[in-house]
């Protein structure tokens, strides 16, 4: 059972986070382990080439990490990322993004993750993949 709530995250993003309400991400589902975040297609999300920005397909991603960190070990806003590698695999098409994150490996100070990103509309055909490291407080859960 994951020790966060997607309300109590929306609180955290609320407060903490503003750019992920800019950015139209929502937490669709949240679990031990394991999230699925939607990022809301904007026009103004589009870089030239007519592809989703990467700094916003990064910044989805990073959200997604932070879920599956904060559903191991609860409500800690200090976590945070300590490196995050991109792989883009094909052009996201014009309609929102889904993130399914996923940990790999939990040690005592640092969480390993990775999330695999897709165009709402093909969940089959992955548009980038990306694993992170977050460090813990070590006060935390």
């Amino acid at each position: 059972m994951s020790k966060v709530t997607i309300a109590e995250i929306q609180d955290i993003l609320d407060a903490e986070l503003p750019l992920a309400n800019l950015l139209g991400c929502t937490f669709e589902e949240i679990g031990e382990g394991y999230c699925t975040v939607r990022m809301a297609f904007k026009p103004d999300l589009i870089r030239p080439g007519g592809t989703i920005a990467g700094p916003a397909t990064m910044a989805l991603a990073d959200l997604a990490l932070y879920g599956v960190v904060l559903s191991l070990v609860g409500r800690v806003e200090l976590a945070v990322t300590t490196s995050l590698t991109v792989n883009f695999l094909r052009k996201p098409g014009q309609e929102d993004m889904i993130a399914k994150g996923s940990i790999l490996k939990r040690g005592k100070r640092l969480v390993v993750a990775e999330v695999e990103l897709y165009s709402a509309g093909d969940r089959e055909s992955m548009v980038a993949h990306v694993t992170g490291t977050y460090s813990v407080p070590p006060e935390a859960g």
